[in-house]
Order: C-alpha cells, then structure tokens, then sequence
C-alpha cells in the first residue's frame, strides 16, 4: 500500500514516511491509493477493538516495517473500553471518552505515538511533535507521548477560547510537554502549524511531525472504532445504523465515512455541528467557504475551516459529495444547553455540549436505529454542564490526577515567526 498526497497524485511514499511526515510537502494531506474491501464476516471470531483494529489495518501496513508489529500496537493503544449504550428502543450511544485523558482522542493519539515510537531510530535526533489544539487533541497527544525518549511536543491551544480543566490539562504534563496559550482562534493555531510543517526545509531542520487529525496516523485507528461499532450492531441483528457524529475539524466523522466506503454495515450519517456553519452550508447546497470561527458552548468543535475536508472531496473526487448519504447539521448555544437539561431530566445522565449537538439533530433524522457518538466525558465542562444539570460530575481518576498537578502555559504572539522562535 503507496499513500500520496491530496495535491499531488502523481507522487507517492510509504505508510512509514507519511507517519513521519505528519503532512505532505505541497500542504496536502496524506491518503490510500485505494481503500480495501472487507464483509463483515471477515471479523468473525474477532471481539475486541485490538482484534477488529488488526484486522482492518492490516492492509494499510502491508510492506510497512510495522506489520508485523500492528497487533501489538493495537493491543497497546487500543485496549480502552469502548461501550454502546442504549438510550431507548431508536437511539443508543458510543461512548468514547473512556480513555486517560477523557476524550475520544486517546484512541488516535496512543496509537499514533506507539508507531512513531517504533519507527524512531534510537540513535535519531528528538522529534518535535507540533499540535494546534481546541480542547482535546493537545491532553490526548501529551498524555500519549508523555516522558517517551526521544520526543518533544509543543501544543498550541487558543487562550480563552476551551474549558478550564481543559486549559489545566493541557499544561500540566511538563517534562517533555511544552503548552503555548494563543492570543487567537483554534484557526489560528492551525493555519500557523500547517504553515511550519509545510516548510520543507523547516521542518527537516527542526524534526517536526504533527499528532493533529491532519496526520494520517489519527485516521487510521479511528476507523477501527467506527468498524468496531458496525459490527456489534450487526451482531445484535440490527441494520446499518443511522451514525450522527459531533464534527469540528471532521476528522473522526470521516473516519466513519471512509470505514462505510470500505463495506461495513454504517448507514446515513450526520455531522452535528455547533453554531459554525461551514459544514451545513456546504451540505446545504453553499459553495464550500473557510470562515472565521465562532466561540460555542461546544468549544473542541469550533471550527471554521475543517482541514479533512479536503480528504473528503478527495475521496469523493468522482462522485457527487451532497448524494453521498451524508448530512451535516448545525446547532446553537441555546439548544446545547436544553439537550444536555432535557436529557439529564429524562436519563439521569450528563452529556458534554459536543454530543449534546448530536442528541440535538435527534428529532430532525427517522426514529429509529440510531447510534450516536459521544465523544467526550462532561466532567470536562464541568462549568458548563453542572449548572444546567444541578449537580456536580464526577470526574474520572485519571483526569483528576491532572487537575491536581500544577499547570504552566506560556503565552506565544499569533503569528507564525513567534511560533519559529519558540521551536528553535
């Protein structure tokens, strides 16, 4: 398997290189030459999420110095707990969030960091991996790569602009983790790491990669979840289920988008945005336009310019994208709040704002056969979700093992150069 860049057809690299590289030299991102096909009798006698992972990403490894070890890996980074919880007789829940740093990050994040962590040299110089974050993605990449030899990450996260026990736990980790606040947006962040890693030069002189959901490496282990999810539903007697995931920068929505087009059973799925409308305008039937983004109650999805959309487009280079079975729809501060009331009042439990937008699209798909995806642990809005519920959430030993460790995050300029300094 040969993987090229979303700009340049023409030009090809291994898995190994393109893990590395984190982003393609012309800007692009990284994608299969093709996508393998699988029936769901082929998992079959496969249980947990390492077995089904294995399996399903054996042929992206094939000629890989990984091979051999991608059981392993997948043992190690995927070992999480990963429930389906059912809401009522139409509607049941994927929760994700069971991870160190409750978010559904972790999957990506540790799996990624277990195959850099193999394909490193040991007499290699320090890798620097270089992460924009808006809320999660930072906690996730640092607990993965926390205190590994051989690595270094710089987080940037826009000051302000996630949760406070996300901005605790983004600077908490120390040791080799370094965590700049950005007087800016999550766009910001974004745009100025993909203009350093685009930097050919740059990022030869510097050892960079990037852990963001522009790497190829978060991809790939999120689809496993996604085929995970496919088959215990298959397994239970249930049709392809209706999927409706909270989207931000899309790339774990197209992961069950690209685990679909391989042939398991997912059926429509939605992209339950927060109040910024790129998604749902382009689905609308708007010509696709970046955007400043807007601050929401679900703050880890606001994003104005999603980067994967450019692997969608490129998946769906020959088909028309908008007759794909996908939807995406938006929702607003104010019906955040009264989904994650409604549903408290009704269940008993708490859901975070970002599967609060999906709970929200609930009443605007069928009735019945849907899953959910619930893609982080509301202890981690606690200042947003405990007012509305009015109670306090518990919150999970590994988070609260962070909130408790002091936090220190350097203030970096919003500008590229700022962050240049700051890497040499």
């Amino acid at each position: 398997m040969n993987y090229l860049s979303t700009r340049a057809r023409a030009h090809t690299t291994t898995l190994d290189a393109a893990l590395a590289a984190g982003l393609a030299p012309d800007g692009g991102l990284y994608v299969p030459q093709r996508l393998p096909h699988f029936a769901t009798g082929e998992f079959d006698g496969l249980d947990s999420l390492p077995q089904i992972a294995s399996r399903l990403l054996a042929p992206f490894f094939v000629n890989s110095q990984l091979a051999s070890q991608l059981p392993q890996i997948c043992a190690e980074a995927l070992d999480l707990p990963i429930p389906i919880i059912d809401l009522d007789d139409t509607t049941s829940v994927l929760e994700l969030f069971h991870g160190p740093t409750a978010a559904f990050k972790d999957f990506a994040a540790r799996f990624l960091a277990a195959c850099l962590a193999r394909l490193r040299h040991s007499d290699a110089p320090q890798s620097t991996v270089l992460v924009a974050t808006s809320g999660d993605t930072g906690g996730a990449v640092a607990a993965a790569f926390h205190q590994r030899p051989g690595f270094r990450v710089v987080i940037l996260y826009p000051d302000g602009r996630v949760s406070a026990r996300q901005a605790h736990q983004l600077a908490a980790f120390g040791d080799n983790i370094v965590t700049y606040k950005v007087d800016g947006s999550f766009d910001d962040c974004q745009r100025t790491v993909k203009s350093v890693l685009g930097d050919v030069e740059l990022a030869r002189q510097l050892n960079l990669t990037s852990a963001n959901s522009i790497s190829l490496g978060r991809l790939l282990p999120q689809m496993a979840y996604y085929a995970y999810a496919a088959i215990q539903w298959h397994r239970r007697g249930r049709t392809a289920p209706t999927l409706i995931v909270p989207s931000g920068n899309l790339g774990n929505a197209l992961a069950a988008i690209v685990v679909r087009e391989m042939g398991l059973p997912i059926g429509h799925i939605v992209l339950a945005t927060n109040a910024n409308r790129t998604l749902s305008d382009y689905f609308g039937g708007a010509e696709y336009q970046g955007r400043p983004s807007i601050a929401t109650l679900a703050n880890a999805m606001d994003v104005g310019d999603p980067s994967n959309f450019e692997r969608l487009q490129w998946w769906f280079k020959d088909r028309d994208l908008r007759r794909s079975n996908i939807q995406a729809m938006t929702v607003d501060d104010l019906t955040i709040g009264q989904q994650i009331q409604a549903w408290h009042a009704r269940t008993g439990m708490a859901f975070c704002p970002h599967t609060a937008c999906a709970l929200a699209v609930l009443s605007r798909v069928p009735a019945s056969n849907r899953l959910i995806v619930a893609t982080a642990h509301p202890a981690k809005f606690d200042d947003v979700v405990e007012p509305l519920i009015g109670r306090g959430i518990e919150v999970p030993p590994a988070l609260a093992k962070l909130l408790a460790r002091p936090a220190n995050a350097q203030t970096l300029a919003n500008h590229r150069d700022a962050l240049i300094a700051a890497l040499r």
